[in-house]
């Protein structure tokens, strides 16, 4: 007999999961909060995962609109946007509704990639997504970006010691080809990392801001946490970096 899943801790109602109105419309899941001590899968990296939680629809397509505004160097349909510490994949369905090349998500926790493989199949099914789409079941460190431009997403998906090691990763490959790279990075607590790093170059720093609409549904699915450990703002930290040659 098969064995069945285990549920994480965080993604069943007697955990305090509330839907968030876009699972609710769409009809996907991505709601919940998955703490970083329970997504441990016996992985070298795992002790450094900070959690998991859906970025708010609004957020997202706020930082498309500043990355746009920062003259990337090639049309959209060029890029391949690769979202680090995917999850269930919201972000990946809100990217598949711009022109890119590709979405790729990468997502290291089996259960969160195999929702999140589920809910990109209901997109497509929908007639969604103008970008073809995948979810790969890998440590981010290990990922080698694909050939043409890329633009990285980021929801502070794990520490310091990850970010340098995806940063150590990436700087060879992006050498030897002269690889395009911009770096989308919401609630950018390791900030300093990408500030002093050489080939980096900030191009936006500052908040964006929740719609109303999320600011809400966000506050209620965090308050109704049995530990009460993450609050929700109306806004998110955020910033845009480019490497260069």
């Amino acid at each position: 007999m098969k064995k069945k899943p285990r549920m994480l801790k965080g993604l069943a109602v007697k955990d305090g999961l509330v839907r968030h109105p876009f699972d609710v419309e769409f009809g996907v899941r991505t709601s919940g909060l998955v703490a970083g001590r329970h997504l441990s899968e016996g992985h070298r990296h795992s002790r450094h995962a900070t959690a998991y939680y859906a970025v708010a629809p609004s957020i997202f397509r706020g930082m498309i609109v500043r990355w746009r505004r920062c003259r990337p160097v090639a049309p959209i349909d060029e890029f391949t946007l690769i979202d680090l510490g995917a999850g269930m994949g919201r972000a990946l369905l809100l990217a598949a509704e711009y022109p890119f090349r590709a979405v790729v998500g990468v997502e290291f926790h089996p259960t969160l990639a195999r929702i999140g493989r589920r809910n990109l199949a209901l997109w497509r099914a929908a007639g969604r997504a103008q970008a073809p789409m995948r979810m790969i079941c890998r440590d981010a460190a290990e990922y080698e970006l694909p050939p043409g431009p890329c633009v990285a997403f980021l929801f502070n998906p794990f520490g310091g010691t990850v970010l340098r090691r995806v940063l150590r990763n990436w700087a060879s490959g992006l050498a030897r080809c002269n690889a395009q790279l911009d770096i989308l990075y919401v609630n950018n607590v390791q900030e300093s990392i990408l500030e002093r790093h050489p080939r980096l170059v900030r191009l936006f720093k500052g908040q964006v801001r929740r719609s109303q609409a999320d600011t809400l549904a966000d506050r209620k699915i965090l308050t109704s946490q049995p530990d009460g450990e993450y609050a929700a703002m109306a806004w998110e930290d955020c910033s845009i970096y480019r490497w260069t040659g």
